[in-house]
């Protein structure tokens, strides 16, 4: 709920705290409230009934994750995203699993203050069904969290019920594809989990193409289309640790042989290839980084 929308308020309201939400006489539910937040409530239930307590938190958690077991069967629950903030009614709460880490971001005040109780649920729930969890890892170095009022930060969750974290690279698995994921300085999370059924697509099209796989980072993109068939893949970063690690990806793979990796700004490249009438490349990849994420530096 944004903050205009709200016509009045009764008792003391505290940020990062719960409030219950009503239109006229009816209850609409309960969520957090900021003041410093353009949404001023993000509601966690709808549920008049609810006590917010351990006991919820933890049912909300297990039904997250047990819902993605579900799903997202075999290996593909050790690579996945657990909780995906409002649509598991856990707002501005983003879980993703990599193999033996979970990588956390958080963009809620609210959120922020269950943390603890949170995150205990979700290695409780995890280890009661056998999936086993070396770290928490917490990205939450983003600027949106400035609008929450909250500090940006990252690095590995303590707790005396948590192990001593190790690396915080990991290899995952992902539609019969190996890859290293870094969880500290990858893009968002450690890893674009959502372009997964997008990179099998590619593997399927790339048959006998010579493919130019641009802003590849650590390579998912180029190693399908390579592992799909491709005659030769080029992968083009501008970012020389990602494409070193990408090599590292083709190697596991098995195709190095059929790749090669340019360190260049795409845009150049493009130019310049478009400039000498080049035509090397039959199948073109371009999954760039966002442009631009406010209005402000359109």
């Amino acid at each position: 709920m944004y903050g205009e929308e709200i016509t009045k308020t009764e008792g003391e309201l505290q940020d990062g705290g719960l409030v219950d939400v009503l239109a006229g006489n009816a209850f609409m539910g309960t969520g957090f409230y900021n003041s410093a937040s353009k949404i001023a409530v993000r509601l966690v239930s709808r549920n008049a009934n609810d006590t917010f307590d351990a006991r919820f938190w933890r049912r909300r958690v297990e039904y997250a994750v047990r819902y993605r077991k579900t799903v997202m069967p075999g290996g593909d629950f050790k690579c996945c995203r657990l909780i995906h903030g409002e649509a598991d009614q856990m707002p501005g709460l983003t879980v993703d699993r990599y193999e033996n880490i979970l990588s956390v971001q958080i963009t809620c005040l609210g959120m922020e203050l269950v943390k603890d109780t949170v995150y205990r649920a979700l290695w409780d729930v995890l280890a009661e069904m056998g999936e086993a969890v070396e770290g928490i890892y917490e990205r939450n170095d983003i600027s949106l969290r400035e609008r929450e009022g909250l500090a940006e930060y990252k690095g590995w969750y303590r707790a005396d019920w948590l192990p001593e974290p190790g690396s915080p690279v990991t290899e995952i698995c992902e539609n019969g594809v190996r890859y290293l994921v870094d969880v500290e300085n990858g893009q968002k999370t450690g890893f674009f989990l959502d372009q997964k059924h997008n990179r099998a697509a590619v593997a399927r099209i790339s048959k006998g193409k010579r493919v130019l796989d641009c802003f590849t980072h650590t390579g998912s993109f180029g190693i399908n289309a390579a592992l799909g068939g491709a005659e030769h893949v080029t992968c083009v970063d501008i970012s020389r640790s990602a494409l070193d690690l990408a090599k590292e990806n083709a190697g596991r793979n098995g195709v190095a042989d059929k790749m090669d990796f340019l360190c260049a700004d795409v845009f150049d490249l493009l130019t310049e290839l478009a400039e000498q009438k080049r035509k090397d490349y039959d199948f073109l990849i371009l999954d760039p980084p966002a442009f631009t994420k406010s209005r402000s530096t359109v």
